[in-house]
């Protein structure tokens, strides 16, 4: 006999074992269970009895449970779940309030798995994986990272399809370092001042807003030099007179959108911390980069387009 066979048959002998279905005409399906019972008609009591309890086997001879496995009691889970066919265990966690998930996710990967593996208790087949809101995270953060990406380049093809010029867009996307660190420095203010603001994913769509607004201000000096440069200007006076007729508009779109963006950082209520953090990255960003802009982005396109062998002329 089989260890399914025999598995079948214990199954019988202790609480039943599905064998199939049956579905009355008009009612719902109900499960064939195969089950042995004593004589007044109830389960066997003990493991006694389930070791003397009689079994067919495939010669035709009937012999005792016993003759064929052992009982050994041990502690085990009350269900076996498994997980892409194989067993596994699910330990649930809940950090405390004042600890950030990330956080919790590093402690638990460091020093439980990791203290566990290096003390050598990890049995060899056993394998350690991150799920619920954790496994949501690490999944998120590596989608955010592309979405990144995927938004710089957007961002440079279609202002290289504008400009009609592949080497231009680099300076204008040298506004997008300045703005990360001033969103960096802006969300670090307001958790110094105003009260702790996580990094968190609806925290993290600031830096993904930053990347389409301050560009413009670099596009606007970008596309003034280019326009003077194309018209018969020599680089040394098409760029600062690109700097010098821009950065009135600059100035105002910037202390409009700064003036929107203040009272969703300063004002506290109702759910501000879901829209704080964004507020905080996008206002310190766009402040930091339209004031570094008007010196990084004119000298960055200036080294471009000598490094392209143009000098001081078209």
């Amino acid at each position: 006999m089989g260890g399914a066979e025999l598995g079948l048959v214990v199954d019988a002998l202790i609480d039943g074992a599905i064998i199939g279905e049956y579905t009355p005409k008009g009612q719902p399906k109900l499960d064939v269970v195969l089950r042995a019972v004593t004589g007044d008609n109830q389960l066997l009591p003990d493991a006694p009895a389930l070791l003397s309890a009689p079994v067919a086997t495939p010669s035709g001879r009937t012999v005792p449970l016993g003759a064929l496995a052992k009982i050994e009691e041990r502690l085990g889970p009350s269900v076996i779940r498994h997980l892409e066919r194989r067993r596994s265990i699910t330990l649930t966690v809940s950090p405390p309030e004042d600890l950030a998930l990330e956080d919790a996710i590093e402690t638990i990967r460091n020093d439980v798995i990791g203290g566990l593996e290096a003390e050598g208790a990890v049995p060899a087949g056993v394998e350690f994986g991150l799920s619920g809101a954790a496994g949501k995270l690490e999944v998120a953060q590596k989608q955010f990272g592309n979405i990144l990406l995927l938004a710089l380049i957007i961002c440079f093809l279609l202002i290289a399809a504008l400009f009609e010029d592949f080497v231009s867009p680099f300076a204008v996307l040298m506004s997008v370092p300045l703005a990360a660190a001033g969103g960096a420095g802006g969300l670090w203010l307001v958790n110094a001042l105003l009260g702790k603001q996580p990094l968190d994913l609806m925290t993290a769509l600031g830096f993904l807003i930053l990347i389409g607004v301050v560009v413009n201000n670099a596009i606007l000096v970008v596309d003034g030099s280019l326009t003077r440069l194309r018209a018969g200007s020599t680089l040394s006076e098409a760029v600062p007179l690109a700097v010098e007729a821009r950065v009135r508009p600059i100035f105002m779109t910037t202390a409009t959108s700064l003036a929107g963006l203040l009272p969703m950082v300063v004002f506290s209520g109702s759910g501000s911390e879901l829209y704080r953090g964004v507020g905080a990255i996008v206002l310190g960003g766009l402040l930091l980069s339209t004031v570094l802009t008007l010196f990084v982005v004119p000298s960055a396109f200036t080294l471009l387009w000598r490094l392209r062998g143009h000098g001081d002329t078209d």
